[in-house]
């Protein structure tokens, strides 16, 4: 790991670290400022000054934020914030809920989208290829370099495929038509999500196959054309690794505690 994540020294003497400081460790080792991202990625609640206890999760549902106050959270660090480019702003609904549920317990909520994606070592597409026993990568792709493309030995997408439905414990759709049936998979590439539109780029990197979270029309009808395998194995199940890998090395970083909080999503 070569970030480095370091308290400040007024954290020295009052338990846990200000929200300033936890702040700054994540941007340091994210790094929002290099992306051009859908909403905004940092604090985007503030509650509490002192943190000393943070619950990470994929997104910041309702039933996240319970969980966060159940287990005593000062802070929720998530992959899918509350904030989007083009969304409605009124405070109404389910965002009144969320909001209200973290505005009256004091709970900071921490959000990085595509950061979080993008890391090497601690990001979505990192440690999927971690859970899923591939080599790290040696070339990136697509928009913003968030694709991850490695050398891979599978002998056929069927194989691949089995290999990724064991891994995350839920179905996947394979699309692997014809000619590409029984090819061996020498070269992976994947994008957490909803990275479909990466696909072309996938190819274009040399894959035999392409894993991320969902499929779009378009892409079964490339896959059959280009002869390159594509894997949708659920935009929810191929982001659970990010925001916990991340969070941990914070917190201990920092000396807080961390706890990760899965909510179901079949999606």
């Amino acid at each position: 790991m070569t970030d480095s994540v370091v308290p400040s020294p007024t954290d020295d003497f009052t338990p846990g670290v200000s929200r300033q400081s936890l702040l700054a460790a994540f941007d340091e080792l994210l790094q929002p400022g290099r992306f051009k991202d859908y909403g905004p990625n940092g604090l985007q609640v503030e509650g509490r000054d002192r943190i000393r206890r943070i619950v990470s999760g994929v997104t910041a549902s309702r039933a996240l934020i319970d969980a966060a106050i159940e287990d005593g959270a000062d802070a929720v660090f998530v992959h899918h914030g509350l904030f989007w480019r083009g969304q409605d702003g009124r405070v109404t609904g389910w965002m009144k809920q969320r909001l209200q549920r973290l505005l009256a317990h004091d709970i900071n909520l921490f959000a990085y989208h595509l950061p979080l994606d993008a890391h090497p070592e601690l990001g979505n597409n990192a440690q999927l290829g971690r859970v899923l026993g591939f080599a790290p990568a040696d070339v990136r792709f697509g928009e913003q370099d968030l694709g991850f493309c490695a050398p891979a030995d599978f002998a056929d997408a069927a194989t691949l495929a089995a290999r990724v439905q064991a891994a995350l414990g839920r179905p996947v759709t394979l699309v692997a038509p014809g000619e590409c049936e029984a090819r061996p998979i020498r070269r992976v590439a994947w994008c957490t999500g909803g990275a479909q539109g990466f696909f072309e780029g996938a190819i274009a990197a040399g894959a035999d196959a392409f894993i991320t979270g969902e499929i779009s029309e378009p892409q079964a009808h490339l896959a059959r054309e280009a002869g390159v395998a594509f894997i949708a194995a659920g935009h929810h199940a191929t982001e659970r690794y990010g925001a916990p890998a991340a969070a941990a090395y914070v917190a201990a970083a920092l000396g807080i505690e961390h706890r990760f909080i899965e909510i179901d999503n079949p999606a």
